[in-house]
């Protein structure tokens, strides 16, 4: 029985970068004999077991073959005759396909180092084509290590490209889809991800509507970069550039959806497209099971961030609808998202990415002359029930107006 370190924690330490988790494999052994030394056994799938002090897990070396679509039609085989290159094959990229022993010693039987050194993202063997899934993968680690120069192989991108047009995409289960699409996101280019699957036609497969927005003009006077979609992938980036959660970049993923479906007889303008994105937001939320946290934001976003951008003209009682919309006395951290998705929009354009954007620091003080407005006097003049909505209403407009006109005033 041998043990050996796999997969990222090889890839990384051969990097210089940090080490998040480890992933082991067990060599000549099977699963009576894991049980025998106290470990735990976990996952029906396939024998994985937990180290009976450090937690961590421990995969019993298998080999792999193709028995249904999607991301688990797979069919294991785990025995003690399965040999350490035989399990290392299956894996997706090379790069991933190393593993070392408890002396520091790699094993690298596929060009793992060849293509750390060269930045190159390729996949081990044929056998990738089997697993829709690794076309998400690919793209989240190409938005992950961009950074370091690594690009996705020529031929491993025709591979996936292979499998969208395959019809294999659908098989993977909403899930699996937002798990990967969540993580890549959060990269440190997540333009580079959805890059990535527009140049194999994941996108189109996936995300038919961001891959709508691709050669749709915009006009040039507020958008310099033209393209709807290019400025999509500069608001990622600067999503990225300034550490925004997942909330908001998934919001700034789909704001401008409406655009991909203006007639191209009224571009570049895209009259009304907020309201016109909201059903395509809807579905996208709806097909990728995407979480509360993330798909109301989304829709927010998507219905109000011209608002955003047209603050400094906005009547007291525009504001006041939308503060009301945002929930701002009981969730004001909701609206502190939207401004953040409107600054990254404001900044996603070409020759506009270190300007100021004042309209986030005018609507917080509107928020909080909002509210400032106490009830308690309200209370105490006997107003109760609708007519105290009413007097609240009538006791923020009053607060916004006055807000207006100090900020007129400096």
């Amino acid at each position: 029985m041998q043990i050996y370190k796999v997969g990222g924690a090889v890839r990384d330490r051969l990097l210089g970068r940090p080490i998040t988790d480890i992933d082991w494999v067990v060599v000549g052994a099977d699963a009576q004999s894991m049980l025998d030394q106290g470990y735990r056994p976990v996952g029906d799938d396939f024998p994985v077991f937990l180290h009976p002090q450090s937690g961590e897990e421990y995969a019993l070396a298998r080999t792999e073959r193709k028995s249904g679509q999607g991301y688990g039609g797979f069919t294991f085989y785990a025995s003690p005759d399965v040999t350490l290159e035989e399990d290392l094959i299956r894996r997706d990229l090379t790069v991933n396909a190393m593993a070392e022993d408890d002396h520091g010693l790699v094993i690298d039987p596929y060009g793992g180092q060849r293509d750390l050194a060269a930045r190159l993202l390729r996949h081990v063997s044929p056998a990738f084509a089997e697993d829709p899934l690794r076309v998400l993968r690919v793209a989240r680690f190409a938005a992950r290590y961009a950074p370091l120069g690594f690009v996705v192989a020529p031929e491993t991108l025709a591979l996936m490209r292979q499998l969208a047009e395959s019809g294999e995409l659908k098989a993977l289960t909403a899930e699996r889809s937002w798990k990967e699409i969540s993580r890549a996101l959060l990269e440190p280019c997540p333009e580079v991800f959805i890059q990535v699957l527009r140049d194999c036609g994941a996108l189109a497969e996936l995300l038919p509507e961001v891959d709508a927005l691709f050669g749709v003009p915009q006009t040039a006077t507020h958008h310099p970069e033209i393209d709807t979609g290019l400025h999509n992938l500069m608001v990622l980036q600067q999503c990225a550039r300034h550490q925004q959660p997942l909330s908001v970049r998934w919001a700034c993923l789909l704001h401008d959806l409406g655009k991909g479906t203006t007639p191209p007889a009224e571009w570049p303008r895209h009259i009304a497209h907020e309201t016109r994105g909201l059903k395509l937001i809807k579905a996208v939320n709806t097909r990728c099971k995407v979480p509360r946290d993330c798909a109301e934001p989304a829709l927010l976003v998507g219905e109000y961030h011209t608002h955003g951008h047209r603050a400094l003209e906005l009547r007291a009682d525009t504001l006041l609808g939308l503060l009301q919309s945002f929930d701002v006395y009981r969730r004001p951290q909701r609206f502190e998202e939207f401004l953040a998705a409107c600054e990254m929009d404001a900044r996603g354009r070409l020759g506009f990415e270190d300007r100021d954007y004042p309209q986030a620091a005018y609507l917080q003080g509107a928020m909080q002359a909002a509210r400032a407005v106490a009830v308690q006097p309200l209370l105490e003049q006997g107003i109760q029930g609708a007519e105290l909505g009413e007097a609240l209403k009538r006791e923020r407009l009053k607060a916004l107006k006055a807000y207006k006109e100090r900020s007129a005033q400096t």
